[in-house]
């Protein structure tokens, strides 16, 4: 190391790294290092899920491609499964390989995926049979922000369903206001019954 580059360094570490000044610009460092980060697993989330449902797509048409292909049957996947983990890794197994069959099943449409969820969250919404809820939980987890735990645990618990419950329950009046109600038709007929009497006595006359 040459002198210059040892003064260099020495005024570096003999800088003071406290202040106001100095605490912004590390404030501004970590916001940008945070969002650098997470745009980083975003991307890596958008092509993982890019990459599932393109496979689960060509693996669901190659299957329906015909009679000559109905040989395969149930086969296709482990078949395919050995020579892509021994390739790629275990993220192509057999099992991982027919969640994204489903996938392209359940979601046929990849322009229609809420882009701000993961494939963990895609996993978690295979499991709900009913496709309006299945939607549901997709848009509310995007639109709040839930991670996976939060979506599972709306699930598990029936959030959607019970939402849907309350919507459509049938509210019954109070006793006291069954009472009020009673008490006016009462006296409505009473104000009819004297009413007919009076009418009655007039036309007597």
């Amino acid at each position: 190391m040459s002198s210059k580059e040892r003064d260099i360094d020495n005024s570096v570490v003999s800088t003071p790294v406290d202040g106001p000044g100095v605490e912004n610009l590390l404030a501004s460092l970590r916001e940008i290092i945070h969002t650098g980060r997470q745009k980083a697993l975003h991307a890596v989330d958008t092509v993982q899920i890019g990459t599932g449902w393109s496979v689960g797509r060509h693996i669901v048409e190659f299957e329906q491609g015909g009679a000559e292909r109905a040989e395969y049957g149930t086969k296709l996947l482990p078949r395919i499964a050995v020579r892509l983990t021994a390739e790629f890794g275990k993220g192509f197994d057999e099992r991982n390989l027919w969640h994204m069959c489903r996938f392209y099943r359940t979601f046929p449409i990849l322009n229609a995926l809420r882009p701000e969820l993961s494939w963990t969250h895609f996993r978690s919404l295979l499991r709900v049979e009913d496709s309006s809820a299945r939607i549901w939980y997709m848009n509310e987890a995007a639109d709040q922000n839930w991670n996976t735990r939060a979506l599972d645990r709306q699930i598990r618990t029936l959030y959607y369903e019970r939402l849907l419950a309350s919507k459509y329950k049938l509210v019954l009046p109070s006793e006291e206001e069954l009472r009020a109600e009673l008490v006016k038709e009462q006296l409505v007929l009473e104000e009819q019954a004297m009413d007919s009497s009076a009418s009655i006595e007039g036309d007597k006359k």
